[in-house]
């Protein structure tokens, strides 16, 4: 949904939405499209190694990205070594024509938990390169610190591992990181419901990036409608200011005036 009095602010460029969109699993191209139109988000982010395997279907994805016109987020989802990542960021930079670039480096083919330890080598890389890099990374704030350290402008920590849907699993650690971080961060992988996003938007968020939970859906494109709004929601909320929480009943209304025999 567009915000224009509250844009998410990425390297210095501004955004009018603070959902990102993840382009594979669903139904067909068209509900695809459809869903975009219904949640217009910031970016669409694309994996040019996955694409690029299904010759057949490639011309079709890249003519629909086009078409479109939504800023391109394009990954380097499936590498598993910093020359891989290296190779595929900057085949996508030609392909896509874009400096844009999510890091993906996978360390566990199981959970798809990000190598942590090789994570901020590659951004370092990629960042001196030119790129501006968004990392997907875990929720560990001493990682989080490093990739901000070698040049990372925002940082993309996961919620729960991809494609789970189990929303914020350790919630303590991330309400810590967005305590402690300056820098915009956005929720990636993890989010299984609307709920999910509106609650780490309530904690400061500043913007979510979905796929599965919005391709698998019964109905995509409503799906996609729900976290647009789910996302305005929680950002609102978040800039209005949340109540404490209480141990106790408060009571909603002033005894004062109120008569005496009430007052008992």
């Amino acid at each position: 949904m567009h915000t224009p009095q509250d844009p998410l602010v990425l390297y210095g460029e501004v955004f009018h939405s603070r959902l990102l969109l993840g382009t594979s699993r669903y139904p067909s191209p068209q509900v695809l499209a459809d869903a975009v139109k219904a949640s217009q988000p910031a970016m669409l982010t694309a994996s040019l190694r996955r694409q690029t395997a299904h010759a057949d279907t490639s011309p079709v994805f890249w003519q629909l990205l086009k078409d479109m016109k939504v800023p391109v987020l394009p990954n380097t989802a499936g590498c598993h070594s910093l020359q891989e990542v290296i190779t595929t960021a900057e085949m996508a930079r030609e392909v896509f024509e874009t400096d844009w670039l999510k890091l993906e480096l996978i360390g566990d083919d199981y959970s798809l938990q990000p190598d942590t330890l090789n994570l901020p080598a590659a951004a370092d890389h990629l960042v001196k390169a030119g790129f501006k890099v968004l990392p997907y990374c875990t929720e560990d704030l001493v990682l989080c610190q490093r990739l901000v350290d070698v040049g990372c402008q925002a940082v993309m920590p996961w919620a729960a591992p991809i494609g789970t849907g189990q929303g914020p699993v350790n919630p303590y650690a991330m309400r810590l990181l967005r305590e402690r971080l300056q820098v915009p961060l956005i929720v990636d992988a993890g989010l299984g419901v609307p709920s999910h996003a509106c609650q780490v938007m309530e904690w400061g968020y500043d913007a979510v990036l979905l796929n599965t939970a919005v391709a698998l859906a019964h109905n995509p494109v409503g799906m996609a409608q729900a976290f647009a709004h789910a996302v305005t929601a929680g950002r609102q909320a978040y800039l209005g200011g949340v109540m404490q929480a209480q141990t106790s009943a408060q009571a909603s209304t002033p005894l004062i005036g109120t008569p005496f025999w009430h007052q008992a």
